[in-house]
């Protein structure tokens, strides 16, 4: 009867959360240049705010996620991307 009580049994397994390998989309897509006209593009990399999101949450590389950067606040200079909003996605 021990043994039983301390067995656990589950009717489907336990849920496993399988973490995907972040990579650099730049490096993979062998892009050299970050286009500051591509408002689109630059979405991606920006949240519901409108801020940007850094490199831990994109897997962006470092020299990548600095042009990221540079082109995401011309857009903004230009208007082709909000400074800041509601809901940008």
């Amino acid at each position: 009867m021990a043994q039983n009580e301390s067995e656990i049994r589950y009717l489907t397994p336990p849920a496993v959360e399988i973490k995907k390998k972040k990579y650099c989309r730049f490096k993979k897509n062998r892009i050299k240049y970050v286009d500051y006209k591509d408002p689109e593009f630059l979405k991606k990399f920006l949240n519901e705010q409108g801020k940007i999101l850094p490199r831990r949450i994109t897997g962006t590389s470092l020299k990548y996620q600095r042009r990221v950067a540079k082109a995401v606040k011309r857009a903004r200079h230009l208007a082709l991307l909000p400074y800041v909003t509601d809901l940008l996605k």
